[in-house]
């Protein structure tokens, strides 16, 4: 496995408008890079229609800014047209109030969308658990919808839809000791493929996490170091999902939306789980690899 992601040639135009399907539309140049930005087409709600063309700044880096420490803009309850409640700012970064309970997803929780698709991209982000808290960030995730037995739509869990970067308290939550060789502690592709080296901060301290898609290839980084990697849309991507809880046999609707992840545009949602536990993101931001 490779100490650095990969040394991609991208580059990031500022003031650009970008679709839905991450086609580019618009591009305005600025010879001041402090005050460069780009224009995100960000979905209200899962069946409305509707956008909102909201402006995001891009940083010295090249990375588009996704929070600005002090508002959602841009940010909506998964299958959701608000941020539900238990979801909040403080001191700069996201939190989410849990209860301790375990997967709680009510009505005034559920999972945290950005609310705009991406394809290939590299997202950075630091993160803080709580003692034996658990969540998870997703990526490449869709808003699915399917029928109950009386016929009427049900959102799926985004867990069916989207790869997920693992979230823990390794010390303490029993999951840590579940799966397969270490593959639901953090940093790890949940219940796939574990993070190597495992180093994660102790619950309460921030971690630094990356997630690199590019073309079908994913890197999963942790403070620093790439924990792992693997490759969409393969046949050795196939054979894991099947040997995992979301195989074809255990669960069928999402081994069919994992096997084919980011849908037919290769794109998806990114999103913070609510898994009943507080749990705090902050310094998110994203590079379009496109």
């Amino acid at each position: 496995m490779r100490n650095q992601f990969y040394p991609l040639i991208y580059s990031l135009i500022a003031g650009v408008l970008v679709s839905c399907n991450g086609n580019k539309k618009v591009a305005v140049s600025q010879d001041d890079t402090s005050s460069n930005f780009i224009t995100l087409s960000c979905s209200k709600s899962l069946k409305a229609s509707e956008i909102d063309s909201i402006q995001f700044p891009i940083d010295k880096d090249g990375y588009i800014t996704l929070f600005d420490g002090e508002t959602f803009k841009g940010w909506r309850g998964y299958g959701k047209e608000q941020v539900p409640s238990k979801w909040t700012i403080e001191d700069g970064s996201i939190k989410f109030n849990g209860s301790g309970i375990g997967e709680a997803q009510n009505s005034d929780g559920g999972d945290l969308i950005f609310a705009h698709k991406f394809k290939n991209f590299e997202l950075e982000l630091e993160w803080k658990i709580s003692k034996g808290g658990n969540s998870g960030i997703f990526y490449l995730g869709q808003e699915v919808t399917s029928k109950d037995k009386d016929g009427n739509d049900r959102l799926e869990m985004l867990f069916m839809s989207a790869p997920e970067y693992q979230i823990l308290d390794n010390a303490v939550h029993p999951d840590a000791q579940l799966g397969k060789s270490n593959n639901r502690q953090s940093a790890s592709l949940y219940d796939l493929i574990p993070a190597i080296p495992q180093n994660a901060k102790p619950a309460g301290e921030w971690n630094k996490a990356k997630i690199m898609v590019y073309k079908g290839t994913v890197v999963h980084g942790q403070n620093d170091e790439n924990v792992l990697e693997y490759h969409l849309w393969t046949r050795e991507w196939t054979d894991l999902l099947q040997s995992s809880k979301f195989s074809e046999q255990e669960r069928p609707l999402a081994f069919q939306l994992l096997n084919n992840c980011g849908g037919d545009n290769r794109e998806g949602f990114i999103g913070f789980q609510d898994h009943g536990d507080d749990v705090w993101y902050r310094n998110i931001r994203i590079k379009i690899l496109d």
